[in-house]
């Protein structure tokens, strides 16, 4: 068995999963590991995704935890046997993990939902937006870690799967960088929002007596809702949630969201206003 050094978000995904039905039906790793003949330290390296399963152990596995949800058990075996070498892999090792976690989620999800706040979501970001927000970081980028960013960005957004995007007037206003840039990304966003599979709505400064947009979050719909995946921005990466309790209290989030924000049309009317301001 060869171990993995770094696991992608996806394969500690299926791990989880594996580990969370072996929990539920009240097996330790000992006994798991003697259901299939193995030694322990294989279910212990299945489970942190330091090891893969093969698709006739892995329906061995759920077989013995009970699990009778035949479509869960074909998605985890899809998620165990998938060999895809995307795209992103062109930046293993030049970006950092969380970058390449993200594209690889987006690559298998059926929808996206994101919530923005302080700046446009990155999918909808013109280059020269994007430019902006990389150049601001600390400790600086140098510059091929800046363009390096700008491509792997750029080649996330050549998507075709529904995307809702919620964007706060706080992002639209906020000028990343000069007026001429401001500009040119609310044209991009009226043009996106035209698009099928792209639908951008609006929360306006004057709503009142809304607080639910407190912060930014990305919504991944997996193969089912219960492998759906919340994508926070953290200090020093992305912070990927995937426990059904957070994700029945985001999905939540994103109705009460969805709810207060103007409608495609009006929110279309709203940024064609603010965009004649500038």
């Amino acid at each position: 068995m060869v171990k993995r050094r770094e696991p992608t978000a996806r394969q500690m995904r299926l791990a989880t999963e594996l580990r969370r039905l072996r929990e539920a039906a009240g097996l330790n790793s000992r006994q798991a590991a003697a259901l299939l003949g193995v030694a322990p330290a294989q279910i212990t390296h299945i489970e942190s995704a330091l090891a893969g399963v093969s698709e006739q152990r892995l329906r061995r596995l759920a077989s013995h935890y009970a699990c009778t949800d035949e479509e869960f058990i074909d998605a985890l075996v899809a998620m165990a046997t998938d060999r895809t070498q995307g795209w992103w892999e062109e930046y293993r090792g030049l970006l950092p993990t969380s970058f390449l976690d993200l594209s690889e989620l987006e690559h298998h999800a059926r929808f996206l939902r994101h919530v923005a706040i302080l700046y446009v979501p990155g999918l909808l970001q013109t280059e020269d937006y994007s430019r902006a927000v990389f150049s601001a970081r600390l400790p600086e980028l140098t510059t091929e870690e800046l363009e390096l960013r700008i491509q792997h960005r750029r080649a996330r957004q050549r998507f075709a799967i529904p995307y809702e995007a919620v964007i706060h007037e706080a992002a639209l206003r906020i000028r990343v960088s000069d007026r001429a840039t401001s500009r040119a990304q609310l044209a991009q966003l009226l043009e996106h929002s035209e698009a099928d599979h792209i639908t951008v709505r609006v929360i306006p400064f004057d709503l009142d007596g809304f607080a639910s947009a407190s912060s930014t979050m990305t919504y991944v719909g997996g193969p089912l809702p219960k492998l759906d995946t919340v994508v926070r921005d953290a200090l020093h990466g992305s912070a990927f949630i995937d426990s059904e309790a957070q994700l029945n209290t985001y999905r939540t989030s994103f109705r009460k969201v969805e709810a207060a924000s103007l409608d495609p049309r009006q929110s279309r009317e709203f940024i064609h206003s603010l965009a004649k301001e500038l």
